[in-house]
């Protein structure tokens, strides 16, 4: 049974256009030096933000694999080869990209603004033959549900309709109030989960805003919730039904 915690001081760092992009990653490449390496079908990790002024990550292409942006303060500007133009996200917007055999694209990054991105390895041997897509998600497309005094938001999952080829991944996002809560898991899954804002304590180890945590074979965790608290999470299965790229070429 299995729950660690990385803060940020153990993930690792990155930057872009001399600082203009900042990125902490819970799960980078191998040459970036963190402590965590791809697990299940997720791939890389970076959460990446700009501190002052608004930037932009030119045109470079993908293959294979599915990335996901998730825009959480801000907005961003985003284009394709396949769009050809530049499309506008905001605060709880999603955007996927199913590389598939190919494409390039840049995104901007506005003012002061914050994204997750995220990617995740739907089997890459056979996702290379398949034409590249994209689609945008908008934050008023996700079903919200509140349960025990817990505000759910299903980003991919049961009524959402956020597609994606990787296998059996769940995406939601909690919003607690102060207090003492306790999730239901499934231990067939591992569970990853990223605290946005706040602070919490999870079986008397302390996380702070942009901690990371793994947690895998549990069937329940309580959670300390010390203030009010944003916890982003991934649930993606612990066994696949392929090798991954990782453990194929990377591992």
């Amino acid at each position: 049974m299995s729950i660690v915690v990385y803060n940020k001081e153990v993930q690792a760092s990155g930057s872009f256009n001399n600082g203009e992009i900042l990125e902490k990653k819970p799960i980078g490449f191998p040459q970036d030096g963190g402590e965590l390496k791809p697990y299940s079908n997720l791939f890389y990790w970076a959460n990446a933000w700009t501190p002052n002024h608004k930037s932009t990550i030119g045109l470079h292409p993908h293959q294979g694999f599915e990335i996901c942006s998730f825009v959480i303060k801000g907005g961003i500007k985003h284009y394709d080869s396949k769009q050809q133009k530049w499309i506008s996200l905001n605060k709880g917007d999603v955007q996927i990209i199913r590389a598939g055999s190919g494409i390039s694209h840049a995104e901007e990054i506005l003012d002061k603004s914050e994204i997750f991105q995220i990617w995740f390895d739907p089997d890459v041997s056979k996702t290379l033959e398949n034409p590249a897509t994209y689609n945008d998600y908008k934050k008023k497309d996700f079903p919200v549900t509140v349960l025990n005094k817990i505000k759910t938001t299903t980003i991919k999952g049961d009524k959402s309709h956020f597609e994606m080829d990787s296998e059996g991944v769940e995406i939601k996002e909690y919003d607690f109030d102060k207090g003492i809560f306790t999730l239901e898991l499934d231990d067939k899954f591992i569970y990853s989960f990223f605290l946005i804002n706040g602070s919490i304590s999870i079986e008397n180890d302390k996380a702070l805003k942009g901690a990371f945590i793994k947690i895998q074979e549990r069937k329940q965790i309580t959670l300390d919730v010390c203030e009010k608290s944003l916890i982003f999470e991934v649930k993606s299965p612990k066994l696949l039904t392929f090798s991954t790229y990782f453990e194929r070429f990377m591992s």
